[in-house]
């Protein structure tokens, strides 16, 4: 098989990419030798920052697409879904090596990542956590691996690979279920820290419906993009059949925010003006309510371009909620205790260079796997 020659390697956002990864990657090392006080503004008391928040659960939520796709097209032969599973996979698989990446480097001592998978402790949430990473990657890499095979041309691996696909399929779908619930399930404890806007005993669940939501945005978003600048044509009933889908979630997404609202938190909360209130009403307006609001509409619904920037405001919404709950939803309690946090200059310049290596990865997938063809 040929490189695709439609996709040029060496454009000016490729340059712009390899800046970034490069800057990132060098920040990386530094932060290796000299640790994280010299690197990020975090402590003892402030143990969780920016790249947990942003980078790992916000970029754990923007692989959920991979196993909704996934799915519909193995499990319920849903054909229509069939040209995105490919690129759907890839995007989720970059999405968790990066989140690996991010852990690796939030972690005090980046090279005792292998520890859970010797030293179990059963009791321990984080421990799950960790075991659903090493899971669902693993079974993320078996599922992209036929692309692989197909470039080298090992016909035999990929057929084998395809007889097993469809229960890799259903065991990635087990695993990302319980793996997105249980990063809201890590808040729990933190009850007495947590504004009541986000803490809540259904908050697993809530992480759950809102990475759906979100890996439907994502999927749908990465696949116009590659339409316009990788040359990767498909049909624009998937974008409006994805459309439909973020509608009925994020709809069911509202009713459970709102229920919590009412129930746990109380109304007053979200309007006293506090950081809180107004991190939580941004939140719910740009992810949630405009994004129902607009897709409810079928004028708009069919329309691309409002899809288009409907998918923004549903992925930006979400990753606003996952560094609320990591940052914003403790503010006041660290306030109370006499401690701030604010990412460092070098904290921005890791997270740019680990997501410009995921865009670049999913280029150059794009350009020398058959990753359009299936």
């Amino acid at each position: 098989m040929e490189s695709n020659p439609n996709i040029k390697t060496w454009t000016p956002t490729t340059f712009v990419l390899l800046f970034f990864i490069v800057t990132g990657g060098a920040t990386m090392l530094y932060r290796i030798i000299f640790g994280l006080g010299a690197t990020t503004n975090l402590s003892d008391a402030y143990p969780w920052g920016f790249w947990l928040g942003l980078d790992v659960l916000g970029g754990v939520a923007m692989a959920a697409g991979g196993f909704i796709i996934a799915c519909v097209v193995y499990i319920f032969n849903w054909k229509k879904y069939r040209p995105i599973v490919r690129p759907a996979i890839l995007t989720a698989f970059l999405g968790y090596l990066m989140a690996v990446v991010a852990i690796c480097l939030d972690i005090g001592h980046p090279f005792r990542i292998w520890h859970p998978m010797f030293m179990w402790q059963y009791h321990s949430v984080m421990w799950v956590v960790a075991m659903h990473v090493i899971f669902y990657t693993t079974t993320l890499a078996l599922e992209f691996s036929p692309m692989l095979f197909e470039r080298l041309g090992w016909e035999k691996a990929r057929q084998m690979v395809g007889k097993v696909m469809v229960g890799a399929v259903i065991f990635g779908v087990m695993l990302s279920t319980l793996h997105q619930s249980s990063l809201g399930a890590v808040y729990l404890i933190a009850e007495s820290k947590m504004s009541p806007l986000w803490w809540d005993t259904k908050l697993p669940f809530h992480f759950l419906v809102s990475a759906v939501a979100m890996g439907m945005a994502m999927v749908s978003l990465e696949t116009m993009l590659s339409k316009k600048f990788l040359h990767h044509e498909v049909d624009s009933e998937i974008f409006y059949g994805l459309a439909r889908g973020t509608l009925i979630v994020l709809s069911f997404y509202l009713l459970l925010k709102l229920y919590q609202l009412i129930m746990v938190a109380g109304v007053g909360l979200a309007f006293n003006g506090s950081l809180e209130s107004n991190m939580y009403l941004v939140e719910m307006l740009i992810g949630v309510v405009i994004p129902v609001v607009l897709l409810a509409m079928k004028n708009f619904r069919r329309n691309i371009n409002w899809i288009f920037s409907v998918n923004l405001l549903v992925i930006t919404g979400v990753l606003l909620n996952r560094l609320n709950v990591g940052l914003f939803s403790m503010e006041s309690y660290f306030a109370s205790h006499g401690l701030s946090y604010s990412p460092t200059w070098m904290e921005f310049l890791v997270s740019l260079g680990i997501i410009s290596l995921g865009i670049f990865l999913y280029k150059m997938s794009a350009k020398h796997l058959p990753l359009f063809s299936h």
